[in-house]
Parts: structure tokens; sequence; C-alpha cells
């Protein structure tokens, strides 16, 4: 267990016990715990799976390959309209968390699986960038901006396009 894991959830202002009780099923599946961008995250052999973190309204464990999950039971969720490849369990109270520890688990051992068998997601497929039409047409009209943008990374470009 990380010390820095320790301070973030006594310092939790909400969700704590929420948080504490993610955070003792997730150590139950062997994944070795980290604090990083200000959360815990948990990994499997050096990659990052899953990560719990306080919102306002709910708190979430998060699969950062989420897409390639099975999702058998239809519990997982994109954390954001433009999210590709992690989805997230949303939850409310510590209740809920109880309830489904089985599927969670299940989950959790689905994506360190995923982790192991080298499935990476495409996100050269969901890269593509559908263009605004004021964006296309002043591309049409100066093409060195437009050599520009196509010199940008995948990412920036879907940025730029969002």
């Amino acid at each position: 267990m990380d010390s820095e894991v320790d301070t973030y959830l006594s310092n939790a202002t909400s969700w704590k016990t929420e948080l504490t009780e993610l955070r003792r099923i997730v150590l139950s599946c062997n994944l070795s715990e980290e604090f990083k961008w200000r959360i815990p995250v948990y990994c499997h052999q050096n990659a990052n799976v899953v990560s719990i973190c306080a919102l306002k309204d709910s708190c979430v464990l998060s699969f950062f390959k989420g897409a390639l999950l099975k999702d058998a039971q239809n519990i997982l969720s994109k954390p954001g309209e433009n999210t590709r490849s992690a989805r997230v369990i949303r939850f409310s109270n510590v209740g809920e968390i109880i309830d489904i520890e089985p599927v969670l688990i299940e989950y959790i051992k689905e994506a360190v699986a995923v982790e192991e068998s080298g499935l990476k997601f495409d996100f050269k497929k969901e890269a593509e960038v559908d263009l605004p039409a004021e964006v296309q047409a002043v591309f049409d009209d100066n093409s060195e901006l437009k050599q520009a943008f196509d010199g940008l990374t995948p990412g920036r470009q879907r940025a730029y396009a969002l």
C-alpha cells in the first residue's frame, strides 16, 4: 500500500468510505498501488489497470482500457463525451459497491487479462477527424495551414477539431 494513497483517503472530504471500500477490493486482486495524477492508480506489471477517485456527485472505479472489456453487466460508462478507451463505474453510496463486489472483482480480473494479453485500444481507428465545415473551408483556401494541421499528432488534430 502506498502512503500517499493513505493521505489521499484521510484527506478526502467526501466519498471516504466508498473509496476505502474500492481500495480494499482492488488490492484484493493483487494489483500494486501507486499515487499518480493526484489519484490512487492500481497496476499490473507496471501497466495501469484501474484507478479510484472522488468526484463531486459520485466516486468512480475507472478502467484505463475499459472499452476493451466485455461489460457483461452493462455497468461501464464513458467518463466524458470524447473519451475513447477509459470506462468508469460510478457509485453514490458504499452499499452499491458492496452489492456488486463479485462483479467488480470479475471486471478487474478481466482488465488484468487484457493487460497480460497485450491487447491495445486502436486509437488510429478512433483518431479519424471529422472537420467542421468552417475549418475545411479555411483549409481549402489556405494550403499552408492545412499542411501545418496535417503535421500535428492525431490526438492534437482531434482536440482542435473538437
